[in-house]
C-alpha cells in the first residue's frame, strides 16, 4: 500500500534518513537506494510516496520511494552547474602553464598536479558510491591530503560532477584551506626559482 510522508531527516554523506508519515505514524528508515536513481538526490523536507517493508530485525523501512515534487523543481540536481568552478580550474591551468613557460616552476610539477587530480577525482567518485551502497568510506583526511598535494583541481571538479561533499560547511572550510595552502606553496616555489635564476 502506497503511503505519503515527508523526509524529516537526511544524511546525504551516508545516504540515508527518515520519513515521517503524513498520517501521524512513527517515522521510518529510508535508504538512498530506494529513491529513483535517474532523478535528483533526496533533500530534507521532500514530500514522497513510498511502500513499507521490514528489515531482518523486524524494523519498518521505506521502499520504492518516489517524489511528489516534480523533477524540475527548484531543488533539482538536473539544473546546469555553474561554470565558475570550471573557469577557476581553467584559469589555474593557464597560470601554471605560463609560470612553466617562464621557467618559474618545474614543468614536471604539472604532471604531479595532473596525476593527483585524477586520483582525487576517482577517490571522490568511489566515496560517493560507497555512501550510496553503505560501504566503507574514504576518510575526509585522505581527501584533504590529496587536495593539499596538488589534487585540488580534480577534487573541485569531482565535487560538482558527483555532487558530493558540497553542502558540508566543515569539509568545505578545510578543503579551501588546502587549496590556499597549495597555491601558497606553488608561489613560494616560483619565487624561490625566480630568485635563484636571478
Amino acid at each position: 500500500m502506497a503511503r505519503q510522508g515527508r523526509l524529516t531527516e537526511w544524511n546525504d554523506e551516508r545516504g540515508f534518513g527518515f520519513i515521517t508519515p503524513l498520517d501521524g505514524r512513527s517515522r521510518l528508515f529510508a535508504h538512498v537506494s530506494e529513491f529513483p536513481r535517474e532523478q535528483r538526490r533526496p533533500y530534507l523536507n521532500d514530500l514522497v510516496v513510498y511502500s513499507t517493508s521490514r528489515d531482518e530485525r523486524g524494523r519498518l523501512r521505506a521502499e520504492r520511494v518516489t517524489y511528489l515534487v516534480p523533477a524540475h523543481s527548484k531543488h533539482s540536481d538536473s539544473k546546469p552547474q555553474s561554470p565558475a568552478v570550471f573557469l577557476a580550474v581553467a584559469a589555474f591551468l593557464v597560470l601554471f602553464a605560463t609560470l612553466s613557460a617562464l621557467g618559474l616552476v618545474p614543468v614536471g610539477l604539472l604532471g604531479v598536479y595532473a596525476l593527483a587530480s585524477v586520483v582525487a577525482f576517482f577517490m571522490y567518485g568511489a566515496d560517493k558510491l560507497a555512501a550510496e551502497k553503505g560501504r566503507w568510506r574514504t576518510s575526509e583526511a585522505s581527501l584533504h591530503l590529496v587536495a593539499l598535494l596538488g589534487g585540488w583541481p580534480g577534487a573541485l571538479l569531482a565535487q560538482r560532477f558527483f555532487r558530493h561533499k558540497t553542502i558540508k560547511p566543515s569539509f568545505q572550510a578545510v578543503f579551501w584551506a588546502t587549496v590556499v595552502a597549495n597555491c601558497l606553496l606553488l608561489l613560494w616555489i616560483s619565487s624561490s626559482l625566480s630568485i635563484a635564476s636571478g
